[in-house]
C-alpha cells in the first residue's frame, strides 16, 4: 500500500503531524517525541499519540514494537529519556503509578494483579482503604461505590465473591472496576481480549462503550484487527519504536492495518494443500481426568490425530481441553482410558517419557508452564535437551552450542530483539517470549507438535509465521494437534475440525463440510441437526 493512498483514510501521518509545544484540552492524553532507551537499544524513538476524549485508540504495532513500554512510560512504571505528556492539555510529568493514577490514568495488565484469596471489594479497595476515625476500615461505604460504579458501567460483578471462584472475564472485570474506583478518566487495557471467550469480548465491548458515552478515553493495545473494527475510533501504528501512522478506522480495512503495522502486505486468510493423512500418530479412548476441584473435567473422551494431518480443537474455554493436554504431558493424572502415541502407552507416566516420545507441545501459559522468566533466552531455548549433547557434556553446558542454536531461533522467527540471547526471558514482550517457545518446540522435530492457543497475543505477521510453521510440519508428514479458542483459527487451519464440550468431544468435521453456526452451537452444547 502506497503511502499516498494512506493518507486518503487517515487521520494524521508521519509527515503531517503537529508538533505542539502546549497541550489541547480536547486531548485526554498527549504524548510527543517520547524515548525510551534501554542501554544502546531504543525502545521508543521521537513516538506520539494523541487520544481525544469520549473515545476508544487503539495502540496496533508487531510484537516488540514498543506498545507496552508506551503505555508504560504513561503509567509511570518507566520513566522517557526525552518527551513531553500532556493530560488534559497540561503538561505533567508521571514519575510513578501513583502520580499517573493522580492523574486520572489507570491500567489494566495482560496478567491481572489480584489477590486471589480476597473478595472483590477487598481487591478493589486494596491501596485505596476507606477508614473511619476510628481508623476501621469501611467496607459498607466501599461497597456502596462499587455497586454503584456496577451499575453505572453495566460490569455486573459480585463484590462479594471471591477472586479464586469467578471467571477470568469477571477478573478482568475487577481490574476495570478499580482503575474507576481511584477516579479513572483514561483507561489502558494491554491485549484486554487475549483471554476471553467470544460472549465474554462481547460483553467487553459494551462495558467499553458505555464507559465513552460517559466521556472517558481508553486506549486498547492489541493485534486482533477484527477487535479494532469493532470497537475501535482511531489507531495509531507504531513500528520498531517509531511512530508510522494515525488512522480512522471506519475508513480502512482489515488488511491496510495488517500491511501499516508489518510494513508488507500480509496473508490474512490460510494458504495450503490438500491434507494427505497416514498412520494415526496419537489415539486417546476414554480419557477421564479430574480438575484441580476434583471433579471430571475430561469425560471418557476419544481423539486421533494422524500423520500430515492438521486436528483443530474448537471449544470455550474450561471444557476440559486444559486437563486433556495436562493428562498428555502427564502432569495430571489420567483416571480412566489410555494415552497412545506411536502406538507406546504414555499414559500416567512422566513429562520426560512423553517428551522422548516424540511429544512437544507448546503451552496455553507461556509463562507459567513454557518458560523459566529467571532464565535467559539462550537457557530456555535448550530447557528439554540441556542434558543432551551438543548442549552439555558432563554435566557441563556448552555455551556457544547454546548461543549458535538459540540465534538460529531467533532469526528464523524474528525474536525481537535481535541481541536478546543473553537477556532474561523476562525482559522480552509476550509475543516475543511465545516465538521463544514455539521455535523451540518445533526444533524438537517431534512426532505430534500440540500447539495450544499458540497465536495467543501475536501480532499478524507472527500469527502468518505460526500457521505457516504448523502447515509446514504436517507437510513434512508430523501429526499437529491444535487447540484454539479462536474459531477462525481453528476452521482456517485445521483438517479436521473437533468440537469439545464438557469433556467430550460432540462431533468430528472435514475441513470445509461445516459453518460456524453449526460449530458455534455445538460449542455451546447444542446438537448438530445436520
Amino acid at each position: 500500500m502506497h503511502r499516498r493512498a494512506i493518507k486518503t483514510c487517515g487521520v494524521k501521518t508521519k509527515g503531517e503531524r503537529i508538533e505542539m509545544s502546549t497541550g489541547n484540552s480536547d486531548y485526554a492524553v498527549q504524548m510527543h517525541g517520547i524515548t525510551k532507551r534501554f542501554g544502546a537499544f531504543y525502545a521508543l524513538k521521537d513516538m506520539s499519540l494523541d487520544v481525544k476524549k469520549g473515545s476508544i485508540h487503539s495502540l496496533l504495532g508487531e510484537n516488540g514494537a514498543g506498545k507496552s513500554t508506551l503505555m508504560n512510560v504513561l503509567y509511570g512504571l518507566y520513566q522517557a529519556d526525552e518527551g513531553e505528556i500532556f493530560i488534559n492539555g497540561k503538561k505533567v510529568e508521571i514519575k510513578n503509578p501513583n502520580t499517573a493514577i493522580a492523574n486520572g490514568i489507570g491500567m489494566v495488565h495482560q496478567h491481572f494483579m489480584l489477590v486471589e484469596d480476597f473478595t472483590v471489594t477487598q481487591n478493589i479497595i486494596l491501596g485505596n482503604e476507606t477508614t473511619s476515625r476510628a481508623g476501621v476500615i469501611d467496607m459498607k461505604k466501599a461497597r456502596k461505590k462499587i455497586l454503584e460504579i456496577v451499575e453505572k458501567y453495566g460490569l455486573e460483578v459480585d463484590p462479594d465473591a471471591r477472586i479464586s471462584d469467578i471467571s477470568v472475564g469477571m477478573q478482568q472485570r475487577v481490574e476495570i472496576l478499580k482503575a474507576l474506583y481511584r477516579g479513572a478518566e483514561l483507561l489502558i487495557l494491554d491485549e484486554p481480549t487475549a483471554v476471553l471467550t467470544p460472549q465474554e469480548i462481547e460483553d467487553l465491548l459494551s462495558i467499553m462503550r458505555n464507559l465513552v458515552k460517559d466521556g472517558k478515553a481508553i486506549i486498547i493495545i492489541t493485534h486482533k484487527l477484527k477487535e479494532i473494527k469493532a470497537s475501535s475510533d482511531t489507531c495509531t501504528v507504531i513500528r520498531r519504536g517509531e511512530y508510522i501512522d494515525t488512522v480512522s478506522v471506519e475508513k480502512v480495512s482489515g488488511q491496510e492495518l495488517a500491511t501499516l503495522m508489518v510494513g508488507h502486505e500480509v496473508k490474512l486468510v490460510v494458504d495450503k494443500t490438500p491434507a494427505k493423512p497416514g498412520e494415526t500418530v496419537l489415539e486417546i479412548k476414554g480419557l477421564v481426568v479430574k480438575n484441580e476441584k476434583k471433579l471430571d473435567a475430561v469425560k471418557g473422551l476419544d481423539l486421533t490425530v494422524r500423520k500430515g494431518e492438521i486436528v483443530g480443537i474448537a471449544g470455550i474455554d474450561g471444557n476440559g481441553q486444559k486437563e486433556l493436554v495436562e493428562a498428555i504431558n502427564s502432569l495430571v493424572p489420567a483416571e480412566k482410558g489410555s494415552i497412545i502415541v506411536c502406538g507406546k502407552n504414555i499414559t500416567n507416566t512422566d513429562p520426560r517419557t512423553v517428551i522422548d516420545s516424540g511429544v512437544s507441545i507448546i503451552p496455553e501459559d507461556r509463562q507459567k508452564r513454557g518458560l523459566v522468566l529467571d532464565f535467559t533466552v539462550n537457557e530456555n531455548a535448550i530447557l528439554e535437551r540441556c542434558r543432551k549433547e551438543p548442549f552439555s557434556r558432563k554435566g557441563i553446558l556448552n555455551r556457544k552450542s547454546m548461543e549458535e542454536f538459540t540465534k538460529a531461533i531467533i532469526e528464523e522467527y524474528d525474536v525481537r530483539p535481535e541481541d536478546c540471547g543473553s537477556r532474561r526471558v523476562g525482559e522480552l514482550s509476550g509475543g516475543n517470549q511465545q516465538k521463544v517457545i514455539i521455535g523451540r518446540e518445533v526444533s524438537m522435530n517431534p512426532e505430534i507438535l500440540i500447539a495450544v492457543q499458540p497465536t495467543r497475543g501475536l501480532d499478524v505477521g507472527a500469527i502468518e509465521t505460526v500457521h505457516k510453521t504448523l502447515i509446514n510440519e504436517r507437510d513434512k508428514g508430523k501429526a499437529v494437534l491444535l487447540i484454539s479458542f479462536e474459531l477462525d483459527e481453528v476452521m482456517n487451519v485445521s483438517d479436521t475440525i473437533a468440537v469439545i464440550y464438557d469433556g467430550k468431544i460432540q462431533d468430528t468435521f472435514h475441513q470445509g463440510t461445516v459453518d460456524e453456526n453449526t460449530i458455534g452451537l455445538l460449542m455451546a452444547g447444542g446438537k448438530n441437526h445436520g
